[in-house]
């Protein structure tokens, strides 16, 4: 080939989608089961939301993203002045912010691959 990688194709998409699935399902779960099933909305519905847009898909996702390092920073603190005693509540705050932080990285990363090959197709 002449150095030209190809376009992410659907069934990239679809695999990169389930894992990002997987891996929030798991992170639900656990955190259902420490905070008595208290959680976000699911990221299923934000993907299958019937007339949702692109755009504003991820900028829901991302404002979710955000809320779990807010969240995870809030226990942090507490943590800190003492209001919280379950280092392991905590613990797990910051590796579910840590998890969607990286998902949410791997998106970014195929997006703006597919944009720079979208972007080398025209010339």
């Amino acid at each position: 080939m002449n150095g030209i990688r190809p376009i992410m194709g659907v069934q990239d998409v679809m695999a990169l989608r389930s894992a990002v699935l997987s891996r929030s399902n798991a992170l639900r779960e656990v955190r259902a089961a420490s905070e008595g099933g208290q959680g976000p909305l699911a990221p299923e519905a934000l993907l299958q939301a019937p007339g949702a847009g692109f755009v504003a898909t991820l900028n829901s996702a991302l404002r979710q993203v955000s809320a779990v390092q807010q969240h995870s920073g809030d226990l942090q603190v507490a943590y800190e002045r003492g209001a919280v005693t379950d280092i392991a509540q905590v613990m797990l705050a910051r590796q579910e912010a840590g998890v969607a932080f990286e998902a949410t990285l791997q998106v970014r990363n195929k997006l703006l691959t597919a944009y720079q090959d979208i972007m080398r197709m025209g010339g």
